[in-house]
């Protein structure tokens, strides 16, 4: 039986009063020291996260997103002295896959949002700044097209010979969620990104994943609770409000994913044990590999991409989570890939039935958002009776705030 279709949903119904100072401006001293809500089959505990071992399934694995927020806002000066912000959204040319565009040397184009646009009309605009060993050096900005509200940008910069990650490294500043209102600090250079960030390019933190510290990580492996990690790159469309007031006029975003061979076994040996996703980005990629896996299976080859409304096809042939996962595996032993590169525009609402994931550790999210939905798809009407509970306890909200386990 195929999942009702959410294309009708009212955003509206989605919805719930978030007073600003219920909004968490900055972390708390400790990371581990936030509170989490457990919500068990309905019911409703209060703890702080560093209780999060003890309150998790005995038998659990543990699925991180291990991405690497950049340093992708950047402000360049025009020649007349006027300031320019560049904000970094993802790699054109000559390389599209994030990890060989921040290895690119010389130069290279990126979609950006452009402020202050009007006040650049023409010409190259630039920053000076310093290198890793000391040196003086330049980035150089064209505006080469304008397209759908962003812009596409040339830089280029001296010395030639550095990678472009090492560019944003020094001129760039940490794009922060825009309802936080504030300039990063050299506190958020450390606590905006996880313990286990590995894979640059995010320009947003998978925040689920902030709350941990090397000492809870030890504390699930004395446990024996399982973890894995998979890359999703985070992007700006993560905040991008839905509009529409159904869902059928909303367009998901799309976020590149990446999955090796080795978290493939890991999910087919730990069935039918429960997988919990640290945060809304690794259950989406979760989730993602088994559409991935369903449509290799089905057809043999295996799609550059998962869309937006796939899950909800009536005329959805129905393949097993083990056959969809094996496939993957099974395809990158042939070609010899060592990951399963992709992109996804998955929505998960209400009537998604999920395949991979059995439960979620999340953050508290902005009203009607499409992660509030994803939280009403795993939970149903139990979302609303999680967040009242958690605004009238007082918890903190969003990027910055307090964290949930959800086990349905």
């Amino acid at each position: 039986m195929q999942p009702a279709n959410p294309r009708l949903l009212a955003i509206r119904d989605f919805t719930y009063d978030l007073p600003a100072e219920r909004i968490a401006p900055e972390p708390l001293p400790d990371r581990d020291a936030s509170r989490l809500l457990v919500c068990r089959a309905g019911e409703l505990t209060d703890r702080t996260f560093r209780d999060l071992p003890a309150e998790l399934p005995a038998d659990a694995l543990l699925v991180f997103n291990n991405t690497k927020v950049v340093r992708a806002r950047l402000h360049l000066n025009k020649p007349t002295g006027g300031q320019i912000e560049l904000f970094c959204l993802e790699p054109v040319a000559p390389h599209r896959a994030l990890e060989q565009a921040m290895q690119q040397t010389e130069s290279c184009t990126w979609r950006c949002l452009v402020g202050n646009g009007k006040r650049w009309k023409t010409g190259a605009i630039s920053t000076d700044f310093v290198t890793p060993t000391g040196q003086p050096a330049q980035l150089f900005a064209e505006r080469a097209a304008i397209e759908d509200g962003s812009a596409l940008i040339r830089f280029s910069w001296l010395p030639a010979e550095l990678p472009f990650a090492q560019v944003l490294s020094a001129v760039g500043k940490l794009p922060l969620p825009p309802y936080l209102n504030r300039q990063p600090t050299n506190a958020d250079d450390v606590r905006y990104q996880t313990v286990y960030a590995q894979h640059e390019g995010a320009v947003a933190a998978p925040t689920a994943g902030l709350h941990f510290t090397d000492a809870i990580m030890t504390a699930l492996h004395q446990r024996g609770i399982g973890t894995a990690q998979l890359t999703l790159h985070v992007g700006a469309g993560t905040f991008q409000p839905v509009k529409a007031e159904q869902m059928q006029g909303h367009a998901m975003h799309a976020e590149p994913i990446s999955v090796d061979a080795g978290l493939l076994r890991q999910l087919l040996a730990h069935a039918p044990r429960p997988v919990i996703a640290v945060g809304t980005t690794s259950l989406r990629t979760l989730e993602s590999l088994y559409w991935l896996g369903r449509e290799l299976h089905l057809s043999g080859a295996l799609p550059a991409a998962v869309e937006q409304w796939q899950p909800y096809q009536e005329d959805a042939a129905e393949v097993s989570t083990a056959d969809a996962l094996q496939a993957l595996l099974t395809h990158l032993t042939t070609t010899g890939s060592h990951a399963i590169q992709a992109s996804t525009q998955l929505l998960i609402a209400p009537g998604y039935r999920f395949r991979v994931v059995q439960g979620l550790i999340t953050n508290f999210h902005q009203p009607e958002s499409t992660l509030l939905l994803l939280v009403a798809a795993l939970l149903g009407p139990d979302w609303r009776t999680v967040y009242d509970h958690a605004l009238a306890n007082g918890y903190r909200f969003l990027s910055y705030g307090d964290s949930s386990l959800l086990l349905p």
